[in-house]
Parts: structure tokens; sequence; C-alpha cells
């Protein structure tokens, strides 16, 4: 956990967090795990409740993106360790200015499967809300023109590449940030809560910043997830956000680089090339899902915002 690392809500847009926190158990877990990580059943005996009530509660405040997680060998076994994420959180109540504020936001959603470049390895593969397109593994199904109804993609190893309209060009005022949120997992043949992957998102070939995930997720099915897609495979992800500031970048408020809206260098382009992937002499090389509309838990495609 960074120091004085501080979460702030808008409760319009972020439910979910809000959600996370509407638990006394929660609130109690996350004020243990605050300063120090601890096990689950450490967490479990020190509020002398059941381990399964504690690890169901774990995993809310996980994908709420208020707790970390991670496996260590112990005398026993496995161990699984938890940590907050932030020192602070801020619920921010918007006054009669709101309105006027949204008016500074550029919101464009670019559906997955609109990607203008590619570059992956198998195993890879892509299917829409209501089949698979193409052919499992095969990359050359990466062409295939059905690709725009893609809702969910998959690779090892590699990238696809995105470009969004450019509309800081038409804007009198100076931009303030620039965001991306994506649903994503790593991506293993089966599903795994527990495998690694580092994935990176560059802007106008700059790269931002990684993003470790912590595993591919198949414990249940996905909130819009169809019922025809297995349940042995890869079900939803963890909404995650980028945001480039005149200070450096951010994942979900952490700082993972010194780049900055200058190193964008947003004025010399028509528009704005977004790439996601995994580079192959990462620490963790292990896959990628990104989840469009129609799968996972979020019914949202590739999302950027522009802040002035």
């Amino acid at each position: 956990m960074n120091e004085n690392s501080i979460l702030i809500i808008d409760p319009e847009n972020d439910l979910r967090i809000l959600k996370g926190l509407g638990s006394s158990v929660r609130l109690k877990i996350l004020a243990l795990v605050q300063k120090a990580p601890k096990n689950v059943q450490q967490i479990t005996e020190a509020l002398k409740l059941p381990q399964s009530t504690v690890a169901t509660n774990v995993m809310v405040l996980e994908k709420a993106g208020l707790v970390k997680t991670w496996n260590v060998k112990g005398k026993k076994g496995t161990q699984k360790m938890c940590q907050s994420v932030w020192t602070e959180v801020v619920i921010k109540l918007w006054n009669g200015e709101h309105d006027v504020q949204k008016s500074d936001v550029i919101e464009v959603e670019m559906p997955v499967g609109l990607y203008t470049r590619y570059n992956v390895r198998a195993p890879c593969g892509l299917c829409s809300r209501d089949s698979i397109i193409g052919y499992l593994d095969v990359t050359n199904s990466f062409l295939d023109p059905a690709r725009m109804k893609a809702g969910l993609i998959w690779f090892e190893v590699g990238y696809l590449e995105y470009k969004f309209p450019n509309n800081t060009l038409y804007k009198k005022r100076p931009i303030k940030s620039l965001e991306l949120s994506a649903e994503l997992s790593s991506e293993i043949p089966g599903t795994n809560k527990d495998w690694l992957s580092d994935i990176t998102v560059w802007i106008n070939e700059v790269e931002i910043g990684s993003w470790t995930s912590p595993g591919d997720y198949g414990d249940r099915r996905g909130k819009f997830t169809p019922t025809w897609w297995k349940l042995e495979g890869s079900q939803y992800g963890l909404l995650k956000h980028w945001r480039v500031t005149e200070t450096g970048s951010f994942v979900d408020g952490i700082r993972v680089s010194g780049v900055t809206l200058a190193d964008l260098n947003l004025s010399a382009h028509h528009s704005i090339t977004v790439r996601i992937g995994l580079k192959e002499d990462a620490e963790h090389v292990g896959g990628i899902n990104i989840f469009g509309r129609g799968f996972g838990n979020y019914d949202q495609d590739l999302m950027m915002r522009l802040v002035f």
C-alpha cells in the first residue's frame, strides 16, 4: 500500500465501491488490514467470525478494488494474504455545479472488436454475445469482419490497438486528464483465480504503465456473460482505470509512472491511439481477457474520458 493513497468516490459513478463499503464486517476487515497485511485465518481470529464469512467479504472488497490479495506458502499450505489498497476513502457529495462540470467531460466508448491493428499469439480467440468468431487459436480470425460484434477477446502475448477521435483539438480549454477504463483479467486455459499477468497500456505509443491482474475468474458466471458460454471459460474481469494527468499516470489512483499529458503530445495527432496488451519480457506473462458489452460484470466496452 502506498503512503497517503486516497480514493475519491463519486457516488453517481462508483456504486460498486459504495456497495463494497456497505457492511460493518467489511469495514472491520479494512481497518484490520490497513497498516499491515493479514491472512484470512488471522482476520478470522481477530474478528471472531466464521472463516467462510471472512473469505466471502474479502472477495467483495477485492472486486470493489478496496483490497489486494495474494497467496504465500505457509507451514500448512498456501495462505491468502489481504491488505488495504487505500489509506483514506473520501465520498465526494456534488453540489449544483456538478452538471456544469459534466459539460467539460467528453466520453467515447469503443467496441472491443473495433481495433485498427493487432499482433497476438495463441492461445487466442474472440466471440460475440451469440457465438465464437472465426476459429479458436487462429490469429487470422482477428481479421474477421464479425470482430466488430466481439464482446470478449483473449490472447497470451501481444496487443490490440484502437484509434479514438482526438476531441481535445476542438475544445477551447486545456485538458486536465485523460482516462481509460476496461474490464480485464488474466487468461489461462480453463480458469485460475491466482494467475498473475502484467497488462500494459500505451497511448500515442508512449507506455503509460502496467497493472498486474490477480487471476482469470471462473468461479461463477459473469453478470452479463451469455448462458451459452461454457462455465469453464473466463467469466468476468476487474474494471480498471488508467488516468494520465499533468503530474503523472495512475491505475485506480495509484501512481504507476511519471508519464504526463505533455508526453502524449495530443495536439500533434488527429486521433488518440490506445494500445493494450502484454509484453513478452514482462515479469508475469499470464495472458489477457478483454471484456466488452454482453460479457463480464460491467456492460461496457473500452471507455475513454477526456476531462477539461
